[in-house]
């Protein structure tokens, strides 16, 4: 009898966690970002039978810590979650990425613990924070991003006139590149990631770009 309760869990928290960690997975999917269905669910379904494993070498061994094989999820993600993190310049990328992952081991050490109740609300939370929040947070936000690239000649001062004049207009430059190309030994061109309050207007930069001396030509771009 124990052998067929046990047959029987095993079924229904594999496929339970298949459809949660699937739920979390897709959405993360939609946006494209690093992990998404399939790592999720591979995360929750491994997270699950790590938990299960744990339980049954606990009642069959009598082991006095039925967490111990389970605890070493919680490490082995966060290693994995640090591989979808992706620094950018003066910005950090993946880090939702890299939480839902942790969330998700997090729900399939419950449901391979039996914890079914706990494991749907906590996937219903996440679902939440993950899309209706994003939203809200999206409106709330005052801030935007535009890429603005300038073709200079090369000659000192020209980039700190740029960046003068940026500063002048209390935009933040979150990120700046430079790149040279082969073809014009005397020109560079410089790439500034800016952030700019929604209601803010361009054009006063724009006025002061134009007249200063070394530029040769610029483009504004949404980001």
């Amino acid at each position: 009898m124990f052998a067929i309760v046990i047959r029987e869990d095993i079924v229904i928290n594999l496929f339970l966690i298949l459809f949660l960690s699937g739920l979390v997975g897709f959405e993360r999917e939609r946006h494209n970002r690093p992990a998404g269905l399939r790592t999720h669910i591979l995360v929750g379904v491994g997270s699950t039978i790590l938990m299960m494993i744990s339980i049954s070498m606990n009642v069959l061994y009598e082991m006095s810590d039925a967490g111990r094989i389970a605890s070493q999820v919680v490490s082995g993600v966060g290693f994995l979650g640090a591989g979808t993190i992706i620094k950018e310049g003066f910005s950090v990328k993946g880090l939702t990425t890299a939480a839902s992952l942790w969330a998700t081991s997090a729900i399939g050490l419950a449901v391979g613990a039996n914890y079914y109740f706990l494991a749907s609300v906590t996937t219903l939370m996440v679902i939440i924070a993950l899309f209706l929040l994003n939203r809200i947070e999206f409106k709330m936000n005052t801030k935007k991003y535009k890429s603005l690239k300038c073709k200079v000649v090369d000659k000192p001062g020209v980039l700190g006139n740029i960046t003068t004049i940026i500063g002048n207009e209390d935009v933040d430059i979150k990120d700046f590149t430079i790149e040279r190309r082969e073809e014009s030994q005397n020109e560079i061109w410089t790439k500034f990631t800016l952030q700019i309050e929604k209601n803010k207007n361009v054009d006063n930069i724009n006025s002061n770009l134009v007249d200063l001396d070394g530029l040769l030509e610029l483009k504004w771009d949404n980001i």
